[in-house]
């Protein structure tokens, strides 16, 4: 079995600018290149869990969505980093539009997305890590069994759990590898 880094896309991988879709708007969370190089060489994989309610809105397409993350990948690939996969969840169960307004086990805080890396890295989340800055992020990690529950807090409330550790920064997550 393997073990994984969660992480959440907005506001732990880039600035949380709200419902971003161009290169040109993304900036990377300092340190996130350091840490995500500190898992791999710990043997963790890293796999990105990210709602995406700008695509259920109709702000970007699901095409401008892939196309940010192939840019991202990228990024991550010439800082010598490989993302092993990015799950997204294009729904919202009230502000969606079209095929997108519905609930989806997908969306966090259900824990479908990770669930769906679990089976498709054989992951052992009991000794694998999520990292979020949401309540929702926390609550799907638990709901999946994830072992450590990092919370980077940024721009939303968050409600304080026992089992959920609270981080200043991504270089203060690697001593939890």
């Amino acid at each position: 079995m393997n073990r994984a880094v969660i992480l959440d896309r907005d506001g732990v991988i880039n600035e949380d600018s709200g419902y971003l879709y161009k290169p040109e708007d993304f900036t990377f969370i300092e340190g996130i290149f350091h840490f995500c190089r500190a898992a791999r060489q710990k043997g963790y994989l890293i796999i990105i869990v990210t709602n995406q309610s700008g695509i259920a809105r109709g702000y970007y397409t699901e095409e401008d969505f892939l196309r940010l993350s192939d840019w991202m990948c990228n990024k991550f690939e010439e800082q010598g980093i490989l993302i092993g996969r990015i799950y997204y969840c294009p729904y919202h169960p009230t502000e969606g539009i079209g095929r997108y307004k519905r609930d989806s086990y997908d969306r966090k805080p259900n824990p479908g997305m990770i669930l769906k890396a679990r089976d498709d890295f054989d992951l052992d989340l009991k000794h694998s890590i999520i990292i979020g800055d949401r309540d929702s992020d926390m609550i799907a990690g638990r709901k999946a069994g994830v072992g450590k529950l990092l919370l980077l807090p940024g721009k939303y409330e968050y409600t304080a759990a026992d089992d959920v550790k609270i981080i200043n920064s991504l270089s203060d997550a690697e001593r939890f590898l």
